[in-house]
């Protein structure tokens, strides 16, 4: 299996999918997060920050932002330990989030609030894998 760890969709494939409403019910996104050892602004400013400490400053920003898009976030944690399989690096944290609809993940990373904010984010990961799920009926109920 290849992996290609991005930080936004670069086929217009993808980002076309995104925009769509996507399965029905609430979708769970989990995000594979490795980041930067030095932060980096696109904008060239000088920061002490590392990749970690940029991406926390978007994760406040974007948990007090996604209720506004009816989303939530559910669970943040460090990667401390790979107990089955084989990658060449561990990403470092994991993240979940839920919206209502893919169409309001969108909604949400197109809007100018989020655009406003995403600067610390893409100035903090070196890479990230987006997962969407959906809950199974009746699955550990």
């Amino acid at each position: 299996m290849e992996v290609t760890n991005e930080v936004m969709p670069t086929s217009p494939e993808r980002i076309k999918e995104m925009t769509s409403d996507g399965p029905d019910g609430p979708i769970y996104m989990i995000n594979l997060l490795k980041f930067k050892e030095k932060a980096e602004y696109a904008d060239g400013r000088e920061t002490d920050l590392s990749g970690y400490e940029a991406y926390q400053i978007y994760s406040k920003a974007v948990s007090k932002l996604l209720p506004k898009f009816g989303g939530k976030g559910f669970f943040a944690g460090d990667v401390t330990f790979l107990a089955l399989g084989q990658v060449e690096d561990l990403w470092d944290e994991v993240a979940i989030a839920m919206y209502p609809k893919r169409a309001d993940l969108w909604r949400m990373s197109s809007s100018p609030e989020w655009q406003e904010i995403s600067v610390h984010r893409t100035a903090g990961l070196a890479g990230q894998l987006n997962i969407e799920t959906v809950a199974q009926n009746g699955a550990f109920a």
